[in-house]
């Protein structure tokens, strides 16, 4: 089995990544640009000690991801982690120790290794405020067998999509659930 060190080590760069994404780069690099982490000194100067790493499990075309890594990011550079990333569909193996509720391979995940490698905290895919709001989004879909359902659902995307991009709540309330998951 592979080790989360041999994971980390064939994980690609932040900038890689970004580098090489398709569909959400722009709403990714705007949350990057404008979120600013709050002064929360004592909390960063104690994730700072704990020297983690961070495996990134990710796809361009998640939503989720779109929103949560960029935070991800502002937190890592306020306390020295350092964030690689896998593509979820290429990394199913590392994927399925990882499952939401057991079944789902739902992203981003962000597993926190220490040096030796052993994992720390595991967060992801969503904040628990981010999880009201998409249920919330979706309990006003149509059921999935009507006729408007895809229409419907694209529109439920779109108004995620935005809402992720353009709510500062929402980048404040992924920054809360990491810092609860780390504290």
């Amino acid at each position: 089995m592979t080790s989360l060190n041999q994971w980390y080590d064939q994980a690609i760069s932040t900038d890689t990544y970004i580098e090489s994404m398709e569909q959400h780069k722009d709403n990714l690099l705007h949350i990057y640009d404008h979120f600013t982490p709050p002064e929360d000194t004592t909390f960063f100067q104690q994730l700072s000690k704990k020297n983690l790493r961070v495996i990134a499990l990710t796809e361009d075309w998640c939503g989720d991801a779109m929103l949560n890594i960029p935070i991800l990011l502002r937190l890592a550079e306020k306390t020295n982690m350092s964030v690689r990333m896998l593509l979820r569909d290429q990394n199913l193996e590392l994927m399925d120790q990882y499952l939401t509720n057991g079944k789902s391979r739902s992203i981003p995940i962000f597993i926190f290794i220490d040096q030796d490698g052993n994992e720390v905290a595991k967060w992801g895919p969503r904040a628990e405020k981010i999880q009201a709001f998409f249920d919330n989004a979706k309990e006003n879909l149509p059921p999935n067998d009507t006729e408007d359902y895809e229409e419907k659902f694209r529109e439920m995307l779109l108004f995620i999509t935005r809402n992720f991009r353009e709510n500062r709540d929402f980048w404040n309330d992924v920054y809360e659930s990491l810092k609860q998951k780390l504290s």
